[in-house]
């Protein structure tokens, strides 16, 4: 078997693999900020995967992260190990490239838990009665145009940094002028062209779909709102998907019981010490400077497996060498630790950690459920 990049000569046999095993191709193979690898049995194809550059925010600071998405292995080719080479070879193109952690959505998550990913976050949609927005004030809304992508973006990157998980929406992977040929585009203009919030959303068949509520205060959260409610006299129910948890779970009037469609997205950690030196760590300040010594389980990474030290020092966090090796951390358990996911309770009874990590827990802090909201 043979793993190699995907190119551009490729892609038409790479889309009717993704196109059989998903029931159609979805994005491109190839885009600007994606890549994708290849592997070859008998001088066949055999199966694809693609990975998506981005940076993604984790104590307010963002670690570069690889999406790895449209993994598919040609029928006859199952079973012989096509998807576990993928994978193998995409850490170690990944480790190469700076991409310290890796995301993605399973569709069968123990072929990727195999690999050492596990549950990083959420990816929510929520179902809304549009007779149940709050009554807020009006806002001065309009349709937002070209000028005002700059400013939206950084609307957005302003609560993303505040939303452990979010992407930073950076170009090449994102092109923030998309954006525009959505159904509804709406911006509350501030000062100095500074967008104060917006709302996003499609309108289809089956309804309208609102994909980012944002606003950077409460009364323009309340105002968009109140913009999301007119729709009652044409529609019934919204949906809309989870970018601001406050807005969805701390202002709107949903009943005790509501409609949650979630999706639960796994994180790896592909280099702990670029990982952990990458990350915020807005709870280290208040530390005082200790340290834990981990083993590190990890057969498909072993370029940071073994014994590894997690020292917090001067308000700072960083993984050298070395240590008595008294916490074992199995792969599994690294994304899930760096994502705030799961504490070291939850992973000891999984049977991924074993010793004392009070100070993981602690380093941490868990502010609320990782999130992602965009698709890869």
């Amino acid at each position: 078997m043979e793993v190699r990049e995907l190119t551009a000569a490729d892609v038409e046999q790479a889309d009717r693999l993704r196109r059989v095993a998903f029931g159609g191709v979805g994005e491109p193979s190839l885009k600007p900020g994606r890549r994708g690898l290849l592997a070859e049995v008998d001088g066949r194809v055999a199966g694809v995967l693609t990975i998506t550059g981005f940076h993604q925010f984790w104590g307010g600071s963002t670690v570069p992260m690889g999406g790895v998405g449209g993994v598919a292995v040609d029928p006859s080719a199952r079973g012989r190990g096509v998807g576990g080479a993928l994978l193998d070879a995409a850490l170690r193109d990944m480790r190469e490239r700076g991409q310290a952690v890796s995301a993605l959505y399973a569709t069968v998550p123990a072929v990727y838990r195999s690999r050492g990913w596990d549950a990083g976050g959420v990816f929510e949609w929520l179902e809304f009665p549009l007779d149940r927005m709050p009554a807020g004030e009006p806002v001065a809304a309009r349709p937002a145009v070209a000028d005002d992508l700059q400013a939206l973006h950084a609307c957005y990157a302003d609560l993303a940094s505040t939303v452990n998980g979010l992407v930073d929406r950076s170009a090449p992977a994102i092109d923030v002028a998309d954006v525009l040929q959505l159904d509804v585009v709406s911006v509350v203009p501030g000062h100095d062209g500074e967008v104060r919030g917006y709302l996003t959303a499609s309108r289809g068949a089956t309804g309208l779909r609102v994909f980012d509520l944002i606003g950077r205060d409460r009364a323009t959260q309340l105002g968009l709102l109140r913009q999301l409610g007119g729709w009652a006299g044409v529609l019934d129910r919204a949906r809309v998907r989870v970018t601001d948890p406050a807005v969805t779970g701390l202002l709107t009037n949903q009943a005790i019981e509501h409609t949650v469609t979630t999706s639960v997205w796994l994180l790896r950690v592909v280099d702990l010490p670029a990982a952990v030196a990458a990350r915020g760590w807005p709870a280290a300040r208040w530390l005082k400077p200790a340290a834990v010594d981990l083993d590190v389980v990890d057969e498909h990474a072993p370029w940071h497996a073994g014994r590894q030290r997690l020292v917090v020092e001067d308000g700072e966090v960083r993984v050298e060498p070395g240590g008595s090796g008294a916490v074992r951390l199995h792969a599994r358990a690294l994304g899930p630790w760096f994502s705030g996911m799961h504490d070291s309770h939850a992973l000891r009874r999984a049977g991924l950690l074993d010793g004392d990590g009070a100070l993981l827990d602690r380093l941490v802090g868990a502010p609320g459920v990782p999130r992602l909201a965009d698709w890869f």
